[in-house]
């Protein structure tokens, strides 16, 4: 059994040597391939002084080398942090200096941004890939760094205990938090999920998720674990592109969430998109609306759907059964192998069936923590049922069926309180969905002196549609109760994502509030 994460390239390598590791744009690369550039940067690593616990952050695009990046600073000893190509200035430089990261690898593109941080932490190194004749000063070349180094792994003094990547959540709540998983934590949760979805070597998993992302990042060591292929895009930007890709390597698995749905649902309406090569789709980061389920299935005809739920802090803890997502459409089923779910109250106390409770996670595959926030993590680590044992509280509330799966409700914080009564916006969501019309929607509360607060409903109406406030009430009439009902109703272009490619109700409200002021 692999003992640290960079352990399952190793064996890859060693039993699949020539198989396709990576697929991304023009560019293969074989098992060998990747080791021995990850082996190249981990020495080079060692070389600037990074040792066993030393923080590396890599800040690229969606590209080969943010995912060769990844196992060359473990096989260094090093911690990875892995931030977002769209991280401006000012939250770069604090999650470099709250991590306390030493090396900073990049590329030119994004020399607007860190070339800066070079003046103002001298202390950091930088290292950028190709096109050196502009790098800034104080930045070196990657590639010639590496071009001399050793191709065998360096010694491994590492345990399973050690930390192995700070993941920082997207801070739309205020400032990041970087998540501390260790080498056993990620380990166990990858042997869970390649468990469950039966990754083998013959599979080829397609992902444009981001890699910073929990949800892309472990498309990546899935893939690795499995001795399977990733075939890597950038983004949904071209999806002619993108989905001529999927058609040319065959892929096997396709990783979405519930925005890159909503865009192929679209365009399959217009003109007919199919896959027959995939066997898997997966959906998690956000909850997938009921009434898209039969227009996936169509897309994908040979696929399982798994509706899956995890934090970054766990990474998953849930899965529903794919032969169940049409009885269940808005389950996300039961805990993933090895692992315990349970729903309390607010006196830690199991709710009965049915009710509503604070879902709290068990299992090895939980944080560690946060770093440096010792009291927020002790907001989230709670005691267990064993002496020394800690769970995670989640923040989302559920119920659970007769079955023991699990129907999301919504986030503790997130829930609608109107004329005296509890609003799941997830509910209200869902009925706005079944209209053909919709793109996307987010429901919130918006302050009313007389409900206390108000559900308003943004919606973002499909290209070339078109859709009334009338429609959009009507339908909830139809599938809600009255109170569930919004009294607001704002038709957009479109709604704001975060940097993970989730909906944000925070940045919504934010981006219109001019026009929240305005309602009565």
């Amino acid at each position: 059994m692999p003992r640290l994460l960079q352990d399952t390239l190793i064996t890859t390598a060693e039993r699949y040597p020539d198989y396709t590791a990576l697929v991304a744009g023009d560019v293969r690369m074989n098992y060998r391939e990747v080791i021995d550039y990850a082996c190249r940067l981990a020495h080079a690593l060692r070389s600037l002084g990074i040792s066993r616990g030393d923080r590396v952050a890599i800040f690229m695009d969606n590209s080969r080398q943010c995912a060769l990046s990844v196992y060359g600073i473990l096989l260094a000893g090093g911690v990875f942090v892995a931030i977002s190509a769209q991280t401006k200035r000012d939250k770069l430089a604090f999650i470099l200096n709250d991590s306390g990261s030493r090396v900073l690898l990049s590329e030119p593109n994004l020399a607007r941004v860190f070339a800066p941080l070079a003046r103002q932490m001298p202390a950091l190194k930088i290292l950028c890939t190709a096109n050196a004749k502009a790098l800034p000063a104080g930045v070196e070349n990657t590639d010639e760094i590496l071009a001399d180094m050793p191709v065998t792994p360096p010694p491994q003094p590492a345990i399973t205990l050690d930390l192995a990547a700070l993941i920082y959540t997207s801070g739309t709540t205020g400032v990041p938090k970087g998540v501390m998983h260790t080498h056993r934590s990620l380990l166990f949760v990858l042997n869970s999920i390649n468990e469950y979805l039966s990754f083998s070597a013959n599979d080829r998993l397609f992902s444009a998720l981001p890699l910073n992302f929990g949800y892309g990042l472990f498309q990546w060591l899935s893939a690795v674990h499995a001795g399977a292929t990733l075939v890597q895009e950038r983004s949904f930007i071209f999806p002619a592109q993108v989905f001529k890709r999927m058609h040319d390597e065959a892929v096997t698995s396709f990783a979405g969430v519930p925005t890159v749905f909503a865009m192929m649902l679209a365009h399959d309406a217009k003109q007919a998109l199919r896959f027959p090569s995939v066997r898997i789709v997966t959906n998690a980061a956000a909850a997938l609306p009921a009434d898209f389920i039969p227009g996936i299935r169509r897309i994908f005809p040979e696929a399982g759907l798994y509706k899956m739920y995890g934090q970054t802090e766990c990474i998953r803890c849930a899965y529903l059964d794919p032969a169940l997502a049409e009885l269940k459409p808005e389950s996300v089923g039961s805990a993933i192998p090895g692992t315990e779910l349970l729903l309390l109250n607010k006196d830690g106390h199991t709710v009965a069936q049915g009710e509503i409770g604070n879902l709290h996670i068990r299992g090895p595959h939980i944080m560690q923590g946060y770093w440096n926030l010792p009291e927020k993590t002790a907001e989230v680590l709670v005691p267990g049922p064993l002496p020394g044992e800690f769970l995670l509280k989640s923040g989302d509330l559920f119920r659970q069926d007769a079955d023991g799966d699990l129907c999301f409700v919504a986030r503790s914080d997130e829930i609608i309180k109107s004329r005296g009564e509890k609003v799941s916006p997830a509910e209200v969501e869902n009925a706005i969905y079944s209209l053909p019309a919709v793109q996307e929607v987010v429901v919130a509360g918006v302050p009313d002196p007389l409900l206390g607060e108000a559900v308003c409903a943004f919606v973002a109406v499909r290209e070339g549609e078109s859709l009334s406030v009338q429609q959009i009430k009507h339908i909830c009439n139809e599938r809600l109760e009255n109170y569930m009902v919004p009294k607001h109703v704002l038709l957009l272009p479109k709604l704001p994502h975060t940097a993970s490619g989730k909906l944000s109700r925070k940045l919504t409200i934010e981006q219109h509030a001019a026009s929240l002021a305005k309602l009565k």
